[in-house]
């Protein structure tokens, strides 16, 4: 029971804490963004290798390295798309008439090297583990990758949030291609069969011949899953969503230096444009 709440903790943590640090990064100096994806992808070479390594363990200690591993490679994703640098070719806002075909072929070249980046990694990631007793870092990274693609899809058909908050200025243009209604005909079937896997993962947690490490490690993914459907349902509840992340949405406080920068430069431009008028009506 122990190894069950520490591993639910974790998951927990792990999932607040990264994704407000993702947030973070990208409203940073362009410097600061680019180190972070350096390092990142770095990391995401790293969980790699880890994952080959901790394939065919199968102790706790194998489940937390996997499950750790996958969420390093899934933030690579997440930093490249965030800071722009793994988009789409679509990269302008369409207009509120454009609607049907032309509107999902518009929001797929908006993300589609973005989403080809994920099936590469998912695909390396299927790869290395394959027929490995550790599938701990696979499962991790199917369930984001198949409840973020839910959750791209229901911002498509439409969702009372739409959570634009979360998106940079840079990205600002792909709101165009959300859709703001108070719930859509796809919603409740995703939601129903990502339950559906979460109970089968419960279910099998609480076998009696399952071995602690298969323990941990469905409640790793599990608890995963548990949040995307948290993270669902916060799409059409009248929530805010930003609540548990506005420690990193909101934007830094400015030094008292560069509050003097800002107040200085523009009396100086000021004087200077007055003092310009003047001679100029002087000859």
């Amino acid at each position: 029971m122990t190894d069950t709440f520490v591993a639910l903790g974790f998951a927990i943590f792990i999932w607040w804490f990264s994704t407000g640090i993702v947030i973070v990064l990208n409203r940073m100096s362009q410097t600061t963004i680019i180190l972070s994806l350096v390092i990142s992808s770095m990391l995401g070479m790293g969980a790699l290798v880890g994952l080959a390594h901790t394939a065919h363990q199968t102790g706790v200690t194998g489940a937390y390295c996997a499950f750790t591993c996958a969420l390093l490679a899934w933030g690579w994703n997440e930093l490249s798309f965030l800071t722009g640098w793994i988009t789409g070719p679509q990269k302008t806002a369409i207009l509120q008439s454009t609607q049907g075909w032309p509107r999902f072929v518009a929001s797929f070249n908006a993300v589609v090297w973005h989403e080809m980046a994920i099936l590469l990694v998912g695909v390396a990631i299927i790869a290395i583990t394959w027929d490995a007793p550790n599938q701990v870092g696979t499962g991790t990274y199917l369930v984001l990758w198949i409840m973020r693609t839910s959750a791209k899809l229901n911002l498509f058909f439409g969702v009372r949030n739409l959570s634009e908050e979360f998106l940079p200025v840079h990205l600002a243009y792909l709101e165009s291609f959300f859709k703001r209604r108070r719930m859509n005909a796809f919603f409740p079937f995703a939601v129903v069969f990502a339950s559906v896997c979460l109970w089968l993962l419960v279910n099998f947690a609480n076998h009696p011949m399952v071995t602690p490490s298969q323990v941990v490690g469905s409640v790793l993914v599990g608890t995963m899953l548990a949040l995307a459907i948290v993270e669902h349902l916060m799409l059409v509840l009248p929530l805010d969503t930003t609540a548990l992340w506005r420690w990193a949405i909101q934007k830094p406080h400015k030094s008292k230096v560069e509050e003097a920068l800002d107040a200085y430069v523009p009396a100086r431009l000021s004087t200077h444009l007055d003092a310009h008028d003047k001679s100029f009506q002087v000859n």
